[in-house]
């Protein structure tokens, strides 16, 4: 009878880890106004596919103009905004407009059109992008069904509690898919449970791979304990201060 064969044991080739993919870049921001007003100095950040940070800073910190160099809305002074690999600050007409479209905006004033029902506000986005009507109601349902606001889509703004606004604000910004989503104090005008709500809706965006820029002068936010299944301490905080940023938690 034959022996067996022994077949000596090798362990598996280790496979690297892909290396992390940058969509957002600052490299050396600076923004002066016209009227010699320094708002921002010497920006440097890099952020990953799928990350989740949290900006800080006093009202009037620099936190919307900040994310205005992001989608387009103001022009560094000096230094280069990269937006999944292009640059911002060179980009005009349609290809601004392209970039757009992949980047979702909530603000805190909500910026509804007020004489346009929820399900035109939030289909409205898709209409200026130029999909098509199917398109469209393929998408409105499930998104406004996202945020728990099916039941309203024939409502008017008016009709709506704060909460419930910002909710159509954020429907607005997620129904193209964007990849990146850009809030400027999205709970500002909230109470405790709504802001809760809104961020536990950021955070489900986050785990479909979208990546998350938060603005909040509200340290109150940053300390909410159990967001989902994730802890909101944990996400990486900086802090805009004197036109500079700084890590707070990384």
């Amino acid at each position: 009878m034959q022996s067996a064969k022994i077949i000596p044991y090798s362990s598996p080739p280790i496979r690297k880890a892909a290396p992390a993919q940058v969509v957002i870049s600052l490299e050396g921001v600076s923004k002066v106004y016209a009227n010699g007003h320094r708002c921002l100095t010497d920006i440097n950040l890099r952020i990953n596919k799928g990350e989740f940070l949290f900006i800080t800073g006093a009202s009037g910190a620099g936190k919307s103009t900040l994310l205005k160099l992001l989608y387009g809305a103001e022009r560094p002074s000096t230094g280069q905004v990269l937006v999944e690999q292009h640059s911002v600050g060179k980009l005009r007409g349609d290809r601004l407009a392209r970039l757009r479209r992949r980047i979702g905006i909530v603000f805190q004033d909500y910026k509804l059109i007020e004489n346009r029902t929820v399900g035109e506000n939030v289909a409205f986005v898709l209409w200026a992008q130029g999909y098509a009507p199917q398109e469209i109601r393929r998408r409105l349902i499930p998104t406004l069904n996202l945020v728990g606001l099916a039941d309203k889509v024939n409502q008017y703004p008016k009709q709506l509690s704060g909460g419930e606004q910002q909710r159509v604000s954020l429907a607005r910004a997620i129904i193209s898919t964007p990849a990146v989503i850009l809030a400027d104090e999205p709970t500002g005008n909230l109470d405790v449970e709504n802001s809760r709500q809104i961020l536990r809706l950021l955070e489900k965006m986050q785990s479909l791979g979208a990546t998350i820029i938060v603005t909040t002068h509200d340290q109150n936010l940053i300390r909410m304990s159990e967001i989902g299944g994730q802890r909101l301490h944990q996400l990486p905080v900086m802090e805009l201060y004197d036109g500079k940023l700084f890590w707070v938690k990384k």
